[in-house]
């Protein structure tokens, strides 16, 4: 299928506002320009209850946002992991989708502020991330949320750090996970697969950008081969929680993602698996301009729903 006109048009628009490539900028150029782009998301959705609470993680502390559904609990929990290439985005970045997920699957989401590299580098926010789920898994009762029904799942470097949490959640003993929504997931840093020769250039993620946030986040290039990193690279993914993987055509991660589900199905996990036809990069965020987005939302509720029992 040929671009998305929607899709098409969103990045004719950043082609005419000259905006430099990642690589020129600092981090902190980075991330004034990204919070420019919180309104493509649509919409902001009233749920029941939003709520910022800290937790401590080792050296310091982070922010999760909770939002509470209509009803009465105890409710399904997402916890939520921001994409932005581990270098730029925040509890800002997902608030629309992760209200509209609150209220379309009738779910606690529990959005997570991982501390950002370079500042943090590689292991730190995959640490971040489980440390989270920890929390989120003894604080349940303390916001209605069912710590029995517990899922994870983010977006590109949140949805590498899902897998990744979802991994350690199992060789650490818990806590207990049903459930991973990995959306066009980071699940290999080698950065060398067919979709990056076929969309490392123009379709808003490029193959120059992931190299920037290899740069940033990993500490050196051997961390490139360790699964906590690149998840595809696990030497078995056995006893994994059941995922739902959604991808986009025109994205450099495409094949990584569709890898990371065939290899799940090959180890035994119930995979749900789509590759959204003339999308790109970051569909999920801009559900306010691109109709896909919003139909990713409410495939993810749907399936959250379905696992979950509601």
């Amino acid at each position: 299928m040929t671009l998305d006109p929607q899709a098409a048009a969103f990045l004719d628009l950043i082609k005419s506002g000259g905006t430099p490539p990642l690589k020129m900028m600092t981090p902190e150029e980075s991330r004034a320009l990204f919070a420019q782009m919180h309104a493509l998301g649509g919409e902001i959705e009233a749920v029941a209850q939003v709520e910022d609470r800290h937790i401590s993680v080792p050296d310091g502390q982070i922010k999760v946002r909770i939002y509470r559904p209509e009803g009465e609990g105890p409710f399904p929990i997402l916890v939520f992991f921001h994409g932005g290439g581990y270098v730029f985005g925040d509890l800002e970045t997902v608030d629309r989708p992760c209200r509209n997920l609150t209220n379309a699957a009738r779910s606690v989401v529990v959005s997570v502020d991982y501390r950002l590299s370079p500042e943090y580098k590689f292991p730190v926010p995959v640490e971040d991330g489980y440390a989270a789920l920890e929390w989120v898994s003894n604080q349940a009762s303390t916001f209605q949320g069912d710590a029995s029904r517990i899922a994870v799942g983010g977006d590109s470097a949140g949805g590498n750090l899902a897998a990744v949490v979802a991994i350690l959640a199992q060789e650490r003993g818990g806590p207990t996970i049903v459930s991973q929504v990995l959306l066009y997931p980071v699940t290999d840093f080698s950065c060398n697969s067919n979709s990056y020769k076929e969309n490392g250039q123009g379709y808003n993620l490029t193959e120059d950008d992931m190299l920037w946030f290899r740069k940033h986040y990993l500490g050196s290039e051997d961390d490139i081969q360790n699964v906590y990193v690149s998840p595809l690279l696990a030497n078995s993914l056995s006893g994994l929680p059941p995922a739902l993987i959604l991808t986009a055509q025109y994205d450099p991660l495409r094949d990584e993602g569709a890898q990371y589900a065939a290899r799940l199905k090959d180890s035994g996990v119930s995979v749900e698996y789509e590759c959204y036809e003339g999308m790109i990069h970051g569909f999920f965020w801009f559900a306010g301009i691109l109709d896909q987005g919003k139909h990713a939302i409410d495939r993810v509720a749907n399936y959250l729903r379905a696992v979950s029992g509601r």
